[in-house]
């Protein structure tokens, strides 16, 4: 899968080395992992290629999802992750199949648009896959990306806890509504 928008590539993470490094600092840092449903943060670099790995492996089998890298046109640096993906069933057992949309980005790539265009990107990719709907959750602290979520259009539909053991601010975005 590869997405290209004006300042952007939204690619495959590698194996190369400049990936497994740079996947390792974003993922390694509490002020980013302490937003996601990561137990904690990345703590030795050859997790990070296990990370990549299990990425690959587990979206091949899940054609037009996974955890894609952001990387920057002007210097071909990774600014972070954006991902389209199935959310896991919820605890609740309603779940209607609901797909997550999400970034994340390394806090030197943080405040200039790039989760904005990122998700923008990714939101049109999701369209193109037949998706009706996308939904989005933050924990209700994370202000920025909760920002991000208002620009790229989706509408705030309440709080909830029915994923990831975590309360959350949720948002979806629907195909149809975009079409009127």
């Amino acid at each position: 899968m590869r997405l290209e928008t004006a300042r952007l590539i939204i690619r495959q993470w590698t194996d190369g080395s400049a990936d497994l490094a740079r996947n390792y600092d974003i993922y390694r840092r509490d002020e980013v992992t302490r937003w996601l449903g990561m137990p904690t943060p990345l703590a030795d670099p050859a997790q990070s290629q296990l990370v990549i790995d299990r990425r690959c492996e587990f979206y091949a089998a899940e054609p037009g999802y996974g955890v894609w890298a952001v990387e920057r046109r002007d210097t071909g640096a990774v600014a972070g992750s954006v991902l389209l993906k199935p959310l896991p069933p919820p605890a609740d057992g309603h779940g209607r199949g609901e797909v997550e949309i999400g970034w994340h980005f390394h806090p030197d790539s943080w405040g200039h648009g790039y989760a904005t265009e990122a998700g923008r990107a990714v939101l049109a990719h999701g369209w193109a896959l037949g998706l009706a709907e996308i939904h989005a959750i933050a924990r209700p602290d994370n202000v920025p990306s909760l920002a991000v979520m208002h620009r790229i259009g989706m509408t705030h539909v309440g709080r909830t806890h029915r994923w990831y053991d975590i309360e959350a601010e949720l948002y979806m975005i629907t195909k149809e509504g975009l079409d009127e």
